[in-house]
């Protein structure tokens, strides 16, 4: 837990002329104890410094309906990771390593928590720069950006961006239930609204394929077919209309049936 600025005073800082060579100290010292000693005091000391650091990232990455507390929770998650994996030893500092380990932290929180469908990691990200570039050239040009705008400013290519654009659509799941219109919340639902599965596009897939399947038949054989299933007619109907008997009708269609099988089995 975080208590104001009380940690910090319970602890003895080093004492340094420059104000930023004593904040770099202090801050070495600090994660020292925490890391020789396994000091809980030290390690809050760190959480309370670069507290303002997790939530300037959490503003910076703040999108959509997402509650700006949810992603200030995964930033500090991401701060005592960060705080936890540094090594002070280590000539870099803490800032730097720190802001790399809590945006992926947020990253990967929109990528398996916040999107509504799952979409691969880099289109996800893509996405991510589409909309924060999105909303630069806004406030730059003065009106909404074309795809060819962001695909310049990004440096990539104009179809990248439509597909970060239809990628983003994942983000947020509308209920059915909800109006179809937001001027008129007591009409119809969405769900009223929507198209229905239209059954003849399964009945033209399936025409398609036996006429297909039919070259593999000679012409009788096709006709035979043709007046059996089109036109449901009985097999003694077919031999009196084609002058053969109801028994080679019926071997005829096995044979026939059993040819098309094979095609499709290929």
């Amino acid at each position: 837990m975080i208590h104001g600025g009380t940690v910090q005073s319970r602890l003895r800082r080093p004492a340094a002329r420059d104000d930023r060579v004593a904040r770099d100290a202090e801050e070495r010292w600090l994660f020292t104890r925490y890391r020789r000693d396994d000091d809980s005091a030290a390690r809050e000391a760190l959480v309370e410094r670069f507290l303002p650091l997790a939530k300037q990232l959490a503003r910076r990455y703040h999108r959509g309906d997402v509650p700006l507390e949810d992603l200030v929770q995964v930033a500090s998650v991401g701060l005592l990771n960060a705080i936890d994996r540094f090594d002070p030893e280590r000539d870099v500092a803490f800032s730097s390593f720190a802001v790399p380990t809590i945006a992926g932290e947020l990253k990967r929180y929109f990528r398996d928590k916040a999107w509504s469908v799952h979409v691969p990691r880099d289109l996800n990200e893509l996405a991510i720069r589409v909309d924060r570039t999105t909303e630069l050239l806004i406030n730059r040009l003065g009106r909404v950006p074309t795809a060819s705008d962001i695909a310049d400013h990004l440096g990539i290519d104009i179809e990248e961006v439509l597909e970060a654009r239809e990628a983003s659509a994942a983000y947020r799941a509308d209920s059915l239930d909800r109006p179809a219109s937001a001027d008129d919340e007591d009409g119809a639902r969405l769900v009223d609204v929507l198209g229905a599965d239209d059954p003849g596009f399964g009945r033209a897939e399936q025409s398609a394929m036996v006429q297909r399947l039919a070259r593999v038949l000679s012409d009788r054989e096709r006709e035979i077919i043709r007046l059996r299933f089109r036109e449901d007619l009985t097999q003694s109907e077919i031999g009196e209309r084609v002058g053969l008997s109801q028994m080679q009708i019926s071997r005829i269609l096995r044979q026939a049936v059993a040819r098309m099988r094979s095609a499709a089995e290929r």
